[in-house]
C-alpha cells in the first residue's frame, strides 16, 4: 500500500492542525493504521494507532487527550487532529500500515509507510 500524508504546517502554540493519510494500492480496511513522529535528532516514536474498522484507538501518553486518530474506509485515509500542540510536538510526522491486529508501537512492526509532513510549533 502507498501512503501520501499531508497537512503538517506552522503553528502557535495552543493551535490545532489536522494531518490527513491516503493510502492507495492494497485494500485499506486490512490495515491497521498509526502516525509516529520523529523530532530532530531523536528516534521516530509512536503517536497514535486505528484499528482495522475505527472501533480500538490508542494513544501515547504525551498525546492523550489532545490528539485524535480516525480513519474512513470509504475514502481511503486516516487523519490525525491535533489540538492544543504544544512546541514539543514539533516534528515530522508519518503514518503506517499494519497489515496485523495485535496493539503495537513499535515502527518495525508497520509494514508501509508515508513520506512524512513536517509540523512545527512556535512558542
Amino acid at each position: 500500500v502507498q501512503l501520501q500524508a499531508s497537512g503538517g504546517g506552522l503553528v502557535q502554540a495552543g493551535g490545532s492542525l489536522r494531518l490527513s493519510c491516503a493510502a492507495s494500492g492494497r485494500t485499506f480496511s486490512n490495515y491497521a493504521m498509526g502516525w509516529f513522529r520523529q523530532a530532530p535528532g531523536k528516534e521516530r516514536e509512536f503517536v497514535a494507532r486505528i484499528s482495522r474498522s475505527g472501533a480500538n484507538t490508542y494513544y501515547s501518553d504525551s498525546v492523550k487527550g489532545r490528539f485524535t486518530i480516525s480513519r474512513d474506509n470509504a475514502k481511503n485515509a486516516v487523519y490525525l487532529e491535533m489540538n492544543s500542540l504544544k512546541p514539543e510536538d514539533t516534528a515530522v510526522y508519518y503514518c503506517a500500515a499494519d497489515w496485523g491486529t495485535i496493539y503495537k508501537t513499535t515502527p518495525t512492526s508497520y509494514d508501509y509507510w508515508g513520506q512524512g509532513t513536517e509540523v512545527t510549533v512556535s512558542s
